[in-house]
């Protein structure tokens, strides 16, 4: 005969397939109690599992919820939780990983019963197949120019997903998972389970002394000359830089104050905070700043009297000829011919490690680096943009040689 369970410890009884079920309310994440089962191949097994449940619940733990999906899970994630902690501009990017990649995959599967090996089987999807297939973008296309999986004859063009993102989707999924422990609709977060090899990152090269002077010279006409002095001198990020206003700056004073960067989020231009709490800083104008940003400044006013009616007043510091903010790749855009004209293998951001690099190399203590560029840890100044040039690694190294033939 069934052993009975004492009252108010839920019930045990056996199934017609000879496994035995428990069932008990317990506590949910909504605050609610409601009854959920257990089952085990004998009477001790669905005791324990039940008594286990049982326990959580007394502890105020609730119990997983085993009817929402990853793909509302996920939706919720986004609107009420992502958009009131991080900038606009990964609102975006996560947003799209989630669209895009995550939930066409995963979106249908149980949060509850989501397992390390589905996180798994999807980033090998990620890591392997054609998105442009995945996607059906090649279909969107109109026939004339189709030229993959809906062409015909159809040719694969193997566009793949890079190493960088899909260890962005891992660590898009291990974020949301982890919250939602924190909220107790998990017990754990399987996408921790499984590790993603990090990509080698290509790590930018700083101008020398000599090549910085050279680009400054061939600058010195240009309209955005106070850009590259500033990106140089100061190591501004490219969004930093296009984000200033004139109220930002105070020449007499020789100071400048970092409050918002300029980046496209969701196909509009947008200012919004610094990419980290640090990056929220002032800076001290050195007179080679000081005089360019005067200089800048007589030149926007003769393009506003030039533009007459035109001119959109920004605030901005740097903007079109008629006032208007200036695309961030437009600014790439604009260096492109100037480094070709010098042979320069260095892209825009480089400049801030230009100005890393030279400030280490004077002697400058690394915390103070770190608060002049607005690193988020000491770490990020000396491990990423901290580069020794081939002259200081030779003399360093005759140092050695020297010491050693020495009798």
């Amino acid at each position: 005969m069934a052993k009975r369970n004492p009252n108010g410890e839920g019930t045990i009884y056996r199934r017609k397939d000879g496994r035995y079920e428990g069932a008990a309310y317990v506590l949910m994440p909504d605050g609610t109690y409601k009854r959920r089962r257990v089952y085990g191949s004998t009477w001790d097994e669905a005791r324990q599992k039940l008594t286990e449940m049982l326990s959580k619940s007394d502890q105020h733990i609730p119990a997983a919820d085993t009817t929402e999906s990853l793909g509302t899970y996920l939706a919720y994630w986004l609107d009420h939780v992502v958009r009131h902690k991080v900038r606009p501009s990964t609102v975006y990017s996560y947003s799209k990983c989630v669209n895009a990649y995550i939930v066409p995959r995963l979106g249908k599967k149980k949060l509850a019963r989501l397992s390390a090996k589905d996180i798994r089987l999807f980033l090998d999807w990620a890591r392997q197949a054609c998105q442009c297939c995945a996607q059906g973008r090649d279909a969107a296309r109109p026939p004339a120019k189709r030229r993959c999986c809906a062409a015909t004859p159809k040719v694969c063009c193997d566009r793949h997903l890079s190493p960088r993102m899909v260890q962005y989707l891992h660590a898009v999924l291990r974020n949301a998972l982890q919250h939602a422990v924190r909220e107790e609709l998990v017990q754990r977060n399987v996408a921790k389970l499984v590790q993603v090899q990090t990509p080698r990152y290509r790590v930018g090269r700083g101008l020398s002394v000599a090549e910085a002077r050279k680009l400054l010279a061939e600058v010195k006409d240009n309209r955005l000359h106070a850009a590259y002095v500033l990106a140089l001198y100061l190591g501004l990020r490219r969004g930093e830089l296009l984000g200033l206003h004139w109220s930002d700056v105070d020449l007499e004073r020789g100071s400048l104050e970092i409050r918002t960067a300029l980046q496209r989020v969701n196909g509009e231009l947008t200012l919004t905070a610094p990419k980290t709490r640090r990056s929220e800083r002032p800076v001290p104008l050195p007179a080679v700043c000081v005089d360019a940003l005067r200089d800048h400044r007589e030149r926007q006013e003769v393009e506003r009297r030039e533009a007459g009616d035109r001119w959109k007043d920004s605030g901005l510091i740097f903007t079109t000829r008629v006032g208007t903010p200036i695309e961030p790749r437009n600014l790439n855009r604009h260096f492109y011919p100037i480094r070709e004209r010098l042979g320069l293998p260095v892209r825009f951001h480089d400049l801030r490690h230009t100005c890393v690099t030279l400030l280490l190399g004077l002697g400058v203590p690394p915390h103070i680096v770190r608060d002049i560029v607005g690193h988020s840890a000491l770490d990020v100044t000396m491990n990423i943009y901290a580069h020794a040039e081939m002259t200081e690694k030779r003399e360093a190294l005759n140092k050695l040689g020297t010491l050693l033939s020495e009798e």
